[in-house]
């Protein structure tokens, strides 16, 4: 019988590809989304999976969305935390609501989400947790102190739960993407972009289906052996 996975943000950018790869690896998905009713109307309609709509912010709205994909499709023994937003500013411009947003989204999401997976995962003894970090979690970013730090956090909340899930069959790992050609990076001034591609050592943006790709490794059935680990898809632009 075929998995259920959850990809939060899972409608558009790496997100879209994690959802089409998984379904088309045989995988039941569920792509949760926030806001953009039309672009998840138009998700479904091109890929055939389901788009479920609540805010990852909220433990509430996680708890219920779950309970309705779990309705819908059935246990869900794969999560993967890739919602995200940002709010950049320097420390001198940016105010205390673009740091709650950021932190209680990017890093909040991925509580809430695994809280409310977490009971259900131990009942059955499986378990396949995915987070998405970011280079700039690791190296860190001018202007990004709350979208760092959330992603940076992370990768602690990674390394921590997997300890607790590990005898109990649940993996918890992370994938670090670097500059990736999604909508957010294309919004980058094109003078930017460049220098940023010219820092990379393959000289390019990498590719979502190339996150995915990670992601399908780390929650196979045979990936048991690996949980609290990151794995780095950056182009070699950072070794962590």
């Amino acid at each position: 019988m075929a998995r259920v996975a959850v990809v939060t943000g899972g409608t558009r950018g790496i997100g879209e590809a994690i959802s089409v790869a998984l379904k088309d690896a045989g995988y039941k998905v569920a792509a949760n989304y926030a806001g953009n009713d039309e672009r998840a109307r138009a998700f479904t309609d091109k890929t055939g999976i389901a788009a479920f709509k609540w805010d990852v912010s909220s433990l509430d709205d996680c708890v219920a969305g779950m309970a309705k994909v779990e309705a819908a499709l059935g246990p869900v023994e794969i999560i993967v935390n890739n919602a995200g937003i940002t709010r950049d500013a320097t420390m001198k411009k940016m105010n205390r609501n673009a740091w709650d947003e950021v932190l209680d989204t990017n890093l909040g999401g991925c509580f809430n989400m695994c809280k409310a997976g977490w009971d259900g995962m131990l009942n059955r003894s499986f378990g396949r947790i995915v987070n998405i970090g970011s280079i700039n979690g690791q190296a860190g970013q001018y202007g990004q102190v709350n979208y760092a730090a959330a992603k940076s956090g992370i990768h602690g909340f990674t390394k921590a739960l997997s300890q607790e899930g590990a005898a109990k069959g649940i993996t918890v790992n992370a994938i670090a993407p670097g500059y990736i050609d999604t909508d957010m990076v294309a919004a980058v001034p094109a003078d930017v972009l460049e220098k940023i591609v010219a820092r990379i050592p393959v000289k390019r943006l990498g590719h979502a289906h190339e996150i995915a790709r990670g992601v399908l490794f780390l929650v196979a059935e045979d990936a048991g052996f690996i949980t609290g680990s990151t794995i780095s898809i950056n182009g070699g632009q950072h070794m962590y």
